[in-house]
């Protein structure tokens, strides 16, 4: 039986009570006359502000995984590990261009998820269709790794009997906080991450803050921390504490791809279109890089392990427990507490707006669009929610289930996916040139080359899917797999373009026109849902 840390399991049970409260409120904050909507349960009724959408993005964009994960890089291999911040720097000027385009039409016309938007602007259901199971396929792991985050907290902080304990012993914990999740995101609907979001960021703030300052002053200072880190590293040979000269390609093309994926992820779509206004989604793309500070941040936790000894003598050592274990080592119990509420509740919000964001996919790009085209708003809402349950129960399977080297590294191939739907997506949203089945062909030469690359790839852990790198074609440099993917996905749909363009090939119809693209909203009601369109 491990020792339980009383009093930082008191704080984080209270913590955890308290979002638990504020989850099954919340569908009574801002509640609407005719609640039995798919955007009411699923955007929020479209009617969140500023300051809302600020704290639901990044309730969305930094979760548990990246508090556990970003740090454990940083522990594992240095400098490299530090991607994830100029990757955030890239992604918000880049979505600037395109993400209030995409809620204006989506407010027109009354899109609730991106594959929406590929059906009305291409008149194509098999495009639709593949783009909704693209993000469906891409964001199961990630709500995986979230309950990830939450099992590393509950190990550390002695929860669940051990080693020895049978296995509903051991994972009861899990089982309740996966209990409570799914039944206020049953409730509440997207209400409820974007009311708790609140909790997480402030929680996430005082951490940081309080760990880069804290930390440093009883290990030393930061020059001793740099002295300690750059000493580890030239014993172990395990990292660096800068990116070496053949990982560079690696490095840029990976913050890259990852940039221009981020916002392709359904999560982080359904945050943009919860907003209410065109301003709105303007105004949080200019103050969301006040994250990116925090990550920079964070990232200093992993050398901040290194420094003070955390699992540096262990072989075999799970760097996803380095900052548990800092903290747990570092902060007093009831401070411990709260950095794990910290990092427990910033699993709860992103896996809650993932549920909700696979949902609305499957509910309306593939339940309403293939099996019953007759179904009403209140016949949408109720699969919805049935769904978000079943996603959950999926995502709880996968983790007791499989490895966790498994799950982080489905979770890479995520991004790869992911990003093989921006040029359908983006594209559109500027030009109506590309014919929808060479966007088809395209996506899936990006799928099937980037998997793959992908299962080629072995590692300590694992024979496939051990990595994201390989060689680029023509340059033969080390880079980003889902880069290469995306170039490939690209030459094809614009190759093809041209052929079927030239055989006059039929094209479908574009529901959309060119003001909708520019509609401010702010007021005017949305038309209702389009009716399914013929296959083209």
């Amino acid at each position: 039986m491990k020792d339980v840390n009383v009093p930082a399991l008191v704080v984080f049970v209270l913590f955890f009570a308290l979002v638990t409260v504020m989850g099954f409120l919340a569908s009574r904050w801002r509640r609407a006359d005719n609640a039995a909507h798919l955007s009411e349960w699923g955007l929020g009724g479209r009617s969140f502000g500023t300051w809302v959408t600020w704290f639901l993005l990044g309730g969305d964009l930094y979760t548990a995984y990246t508090f556990i994960a970003v740090p454990a890089a940083v522990y594992a291999t240095g400098a490299a590990g530090f991607f994830a911040v100029p990757y955030t720097i890239i992604a918000y000027p880049l979505v600037f261009l395109f993400l209030p385009r995409l809620w204006s039409v989506s407010r027109v016309h009354g899109y609730v998820t991106p594959a929406d938007f590929v059906r009305g602007r291409y008149g194509s259901r098999p495009l639709s269709l593949v783009v909704a199971l693209t993000g469906i396929l891409a964001t199961m792991p990630y709500i995986a790794l979230q309950l990830v985050g939450i099992q590393a907290v509950l190990d550390v902080l002695g929860l669940g009997g051990g080693a020895n304990a049978g296995w509903f012993a051991k994972d009861l914990p899990l089982f309740i906080a996966f209990g409570v999740l799914a039944a206020y995101t049953y409730s509440s609907g997207l209400r409820a991450p974007a009311l708790i979001a609140f909790v997480k960021d402030a929680l996430v703030y005082i951490v940081i803050i309080v760990a880069v300052i804290y930390i440093p002053i009883r290990l030393g200072g930061y020059g001793h921390i740099f002295d300690s880190v750059a000493e580890h590293f030239k014993q172990t040979k395990t990292g660096s504490m800068t990116v070496p000269e053949d990982k560079q390609w690696v490095y840029a093309t990976l913050g890259l791809g990852s940039a221009m994926a981020l916002f392709m992820y359904p999560h982080s779509v359904t945050g943009v279109l919860a907003s209410k206004s065109r301003n709105t989604v303007r105004r949080n793309m200019a103050i969301m890089p006040a994250y990116s500070l925090m990550l920079g941040l964070l990232a200093l936790l992993g050398f901040m392990a290194i420094a003070a000894g955390v699992g540096t003598k262990e072989k075999g050592y799970n760097p996803q427990l380095s900052v548990p274990q800092l903290f747990a080592s570092m902060f007093p119990d009831w401070f411990t507490g709260v950095a794990f509420a910290a990092i427990g509740i910033g699993a709860l919000v992103p896996a809650a707006i993932m549920s909700i964001a696979a949902a609305n996919l499957f509910t309306r790009n593939i339940y309403k669009e293939w099996f019953r085209p007759t179904a009403t708003p209140a016949d949408e809402t109720r699969v919805a929610k049935l769904v978000s349950l079943l996603v959950k129960v999926g995502a709880l399977i996968f983790v007791l289930g499989m490895d966790k080297q498994a799950a982080i590294n489905l979770q890479l191939l995520g991004g790869l996916w992911i990003l093989q739907t921006f040029v359908a997506i983006v594209g559109g949203l500027f030009t109506r040139w590309f014919h929808h089945w060479a966007l088809f062909a395209g996506w899936a030469a990006g799928m099937v080359y980037g998997t793959w690359k992908a299962y080629d790839i072995p590692s300590k852990a694992t024979k496939h899917f051990g990595g994201n790198s390989a060689e680029i074609p023509g340059i033969g440099e080390l880079g980003y797999i889902g880069l290469t993917a995306f170039v490939l996905n690209l030459l094809v749909a614009v190759v093809l373009t041209l052929v079927l363009r030239a055989a006059k090939a039929p094209v479908g119809p574009d529901e959309t026109s060119p003001a909708d693209y520019g509609a401010e909203g702010g007021g005017d009601e949305p038309k209702s849902a389009p009716e399914p369109v013929a296959a083209h």
